[in-house]
């Protein structure tokens, strides 16, 4: 079950609106929308324990293998690197739709591909300059 889908399961089994839930973690009626409706990540990690608070759920359930790497991708790399984040969850959860694999051998694929990715942004580091990095100004 993706985020959007678990929130919206959870939300409807606590019988709240969608309004009721955005104001008790304090972002706005569209913003908690677009995390139902258009499969968008919050972008700060503590939404993610305001959420669970108020939907009675353990922080883990929502935040999951696939969305902890959205969020560690945009948390690094800005919104460029959490859509990228996001197309390759996409790309990879269509390749397994198949459901050729197990669920143990499927989580070890996306583990495996995370840490690619995040070794070839790193690797990419090395040949941007400083004035184009978003480190730069820290160096």
């Amino acid at each position: 079950m993706k985020f959007g889908e678990k929130l919206k399961y959870l939300r409807t089994e606590k019988k709240l609106t969608q309004a009721d839930l955005a104001k008790a973690v304090g972002v706005s009626l569209r913003t908690y929308a677009s995390y139902e409706q258009e499969g968008r990540y919050p972008r700060k990690r503590e939404l993610y324990g305001k959420l669970a608070e108020q939907l009675g759920c353990d922080t883990n359930y929502l935040l999951t293998e696939d969305e902890e790497f959205v969020s560690q991708a945009g948390a690094q790399y800005g919104s460029r690197g959490r859509q990228q984040a996001e197309q390759l969850v996409a790309e990879l959860s269509g390749m397994f739709a198949g459901g050729e694999l197990s669920d143990a051998d499927r989580d070890a694929v996306m583990i495996a591909l995370q840490k690619a990715y995040f070794d070839c942004k790193e690797d990419n580091k090395k040949y941007t300059p400083k004035k184009y990095r978003k480190d730069s100004i820290f160096d």
